[in-house]
């Protein structure tokens, strides 16, 4: 099935299509806090599995995922639901060159996890936000969407296989430009 586009409202529950910090200090509130997560979400990739009895749709090839302004791009995306009168998402899973756009910024990673009964994202693995001018990495970016807070972790928690800055988080950032 190439191009398979596929539409989903959800209804009370957010399946934020995943967005990145505007500041980049650890404890940093988040874009996503004022992220309408009752907007649909579209979701087109190349293919998609339904497994009925697991309750959870595979989603592979070019997925893309969006969600108002926000947008998620990865190789393969695994849609946990449950399905009591209607079909509701539970927890998503990117993996696979994992890109998070929102409006101001771009995070990167290996894999990222919503969880949208905690609405917590999580990515992992060679994460790197980037602003304008100004980046940071570490091994871990938490995004909470009801506080707003976001937290990157050093690379010790970076999946083995991935590289780390040795444990620790860095970060380039910009200045103000002055003219003399």
């Amino acid at each position: 099935m190439k191009g398979l586009v596929l539409s989903l409202t959800l209804g009370g529950t957010a399946l934020a299509a995943l967005a990145v910090s505007p500041a980049f200090s650890q404890g940093a509130t988040s874009a996503l806090q004022g992220h309408d997560s009752n907007a649909p979400v579209n979701v087109a990739s190349d293919r998609i599995e339904v497994q009925d009895r697991a309750d959870r749709a595979i989603f592979s090839g070019n997925v893309v995922a969006q969600q108002g302004n926000l947008t998620l791009n990865a190789a393969r995306i695994t849609l946990a639901y449950t399905n009591a009168g209607g079909i509701e998402i539970e927890r998503i899973d990117a993996s696979g060159g994992v890109t998070l756009r929102s409006p101001s910024e771009t995070a990167r990673s290996q894999f990222a996890i919503y969880d949208l009964n905690s609405r917590l994202i999580t990515m992992i693995g060679n994460v790197t936000l980037t602003r304008g001018e100004s980046r940071v990495n570490g091994g871990r970016l938490v995004l909470d969407l009801d506080s707003g807070r976001a937290v990157m972790d050093g690379g010790g928690a970076a999946p083995v296989g991935t590289r780390s800055e040795g444990g620790r988080v860095t970060g380039v950032f910009t200045v103000p430009q002055r003219t003399n």
